[in-house]
């Protein structure tokens, strides 16, 4: 075949949940994240997978997305929509049973007016000034809002990844100024929360990045393999150019072979010349620039011509890939395209 296959290790996806779950203590909840199609995996899929494991509730970023889930998981799953009540998800929040958290004073009355009785959960915002709730609008609507009994109320933490940053602390201080006293449940850590320790779980904790193979969780599992099938190879002789623009000049012979992959595929053109794809444990530069369907690279190292190459793999995950396009590991996943095969391996698919 001539596009590459994304593989889909469910059972790592699964141990990384419960590795995480681990990190509470019994009486806290670990939710799951499995907003943008499950990071780019298929929210269905991982959806069940997280379910078995042991997951109850989750988390998405639009009503749109909370369709698949709910297909997945049937009526027993919570579902929370991070942006909460937006004109036109009336009906979708009503007929799918989720969950908005509601961000602001006008969604707070949209969600009342429309679905009264219907739940809700409030996110705050305790220093991160993206999305909830500022101070002074809690204050003015907190004792309505809690007369209504919410199912959550949440915050998030903007530099939980920097264990030593003072906005973490600064952040916690918040959130409990805003909430002691409160009997909702609540919520404050993602992955990297999580790892902060138990003064920042609260009740329900809700893992995004760590399940799926990502920092800050060091001790995850990868999730995903992608292997791109080689198309061509040709010996390149000393002085001659390689891709667009000729940024790329061999020193001395070189074999190269053409894989296809590029940046439709979710593969970033800042990899080019600095990228490196796998074959049998050996790893082999991308040279030259990676194109929309093409990226080639120097296999003068193989002792055999490969038919594919990875650039997911166990000797090189999210993270790593990341590091050499300048980006984050949360980019090249949910970045990656509709033209692979995606397999499934562990589980149940």
């Amino acid at each position: 075949m001539a596009t590459g296959t994304l593989t889909i290790d469910l059972d790592a996806l699964a141990a990384n949940w419960r590795a995480l779950n681990s990190k509470s203590d019994s009486a806290v909840e670990t939710g799951a994240v499995v907003k943008a199609d499950g990071y780019g995996l298929g929210a269905a899929r991982v959806a069940r997978a997280l379910a078995r494991a042991g997951a109850q509730t989750f988390f998405v970023a639009a009503a749109e997305e909370g369709a698949a889930v709910r297909e997945a998981l049937g009526r027993n799953a919570e579902i929370y929509v991070f942006g909460g009540h937006m004109a036109g998800d009336t009906d979708m929040i009503h007929d799918l049973d989720l969950i908005p958290l509601l961000n602001s004073i006008n969604q707070l009355t949209r969600h009342i007016e429309a679905l009264p009785g219907a739940p809700f959960g409030l996110q705050l915002d305790s220093g991160m000034n993206r999305l909830g709730l500022e101070p002074a609008e809690w204050s003015a609507v907190r004792d309505l809002a809690l007369s209504l009994s919410p199912r959550l109320i949440m915050s998030h933490l903007a530099s939980a990844d920097e264990p030593d940053s003072a906005q973490n602390g600064d952040q916690l201080r918040q959130f409990l100024e805003m909430t002691d006293g409160t009997s909702a449940r609540r919520s404050l850590s993602a992955t990297g929360g999580t790892l902060l320790g138990p003064q920042y779980h609260f009740d329900l904790t809700r893992p995004g990045i760590g399940l799926y193979g990502g920092l800050p969780f060091a001790e995850a599992k990868p999730v995903a393999r992608v292997s791109l099938p080689v198309i061509q190879t040709r010996l390149v002789a000393p002085g001659e150019v390689v891709g667009y623009n000729a940024t790329w000049t061999a020193p001395e012979e070189r074999l190269i072979a053409t894989v296809a992959g590029g940046y439709a595929d979710g593969l970033l053109r800042a990899l080019s010349g600095t990228g490196q794809l796998w074959h049998d444990g050996v790893s082999c530069p991308i040279v030259g620039r990676v194109s929309m369907d093409l990226i080639t690279v120097d296999i003068s190292s193989l002792s055999e011509i490969p038919q594919a190459m990875d650039i997911l793999c166990p000797e090189q995950g999210v993270d790593d890939v990341a590091s050499a396009a300048g980006t984050i590991g949360y980019e090249v996943l949910t970045s990656l395209g509709g033209r692979y095969e995606r397999k499934t391996i562990g589980g149940l698919a």
